[in-house]
């Protein structure tokens, strides 16, 4: 019987205002570093690793990428896709069936601090960022984010460079206890 865990949404936001402005030294940083950060914050959380070795497969990270890491240099890339990749953790969450879990949700206001949201600017059916949500006022998420450190940012992104208006968003509900 596997054991039940709890995810901790407030431990998750308490991780993204702390950490939204500067990088934790206990994980690499990339040069689009938003979805490792959002990352952090769900494993700050709780959430369960699972899929290790397998890059392609789970949402995992190890402590291997220090060996010989210099400079934003890692000769050892010891973390999964879904980890750094938006694109990728959004297919993780959009089929896992055990560990971190998510329901795909279809309104911004069926979300709630600790949740991620994901963009597509094109609307080509790429992801291309991904922001943890930190708070809701009147049923609107606001969120904190990497790669243009972002706090309590509304989050539709109207204001971003990167917005067209072909935006798409995918909203998740990260599951409150992971089996």
């Amino acid at each position: 019987m596997a054991i039940a865990i709890h995810y901790d949404r407030e431990a998750v936001v308490q991780y993204a205002k702390t950490w939204w402005n500067s990088f934790n030294p206990n994980y690499p940083v990339f040069t689009v570093d938003c979805t490792n950060f959002v990352s952090q914050a769900l494993r700050a959380g709780g959430a369960p690793i699972s899929g290790y070795p397998n890059r392609s497969k789970g949402w995992w990270i190890t402590d291997g990428w220090k060996a010989g890491a210099k400079d934003f240099y890692y000769p050892r890339e010891t973390w999964s896709y879904s980890w750094a990749v938006a694109h990728s953790l959004r297919w993780y969450l959009e089929s896992a069936k055990s560990g971190l879990t998510a329901k795909r949700v279809y309104s911004p206001s069926e979300l709630e601090p600790g949740d991620v949201i994901f963009y597509d600017f094109q609307g080509d059916g790429v992801i291309d960022h991904s922001v943890i949500v930190t708070s809701v006022y009147d049923g609107v998420p606001y969120v904190h984010a990497h790669t243009g450190p972002s706090a309590n940012r509304h989050y539709d992104y109207s204001d971003s460079y990167a917005y067209t208006p072909n935006i798409q968003y995918y909203f998740f509900k990260i599951n409150d206890i992971f089996q």
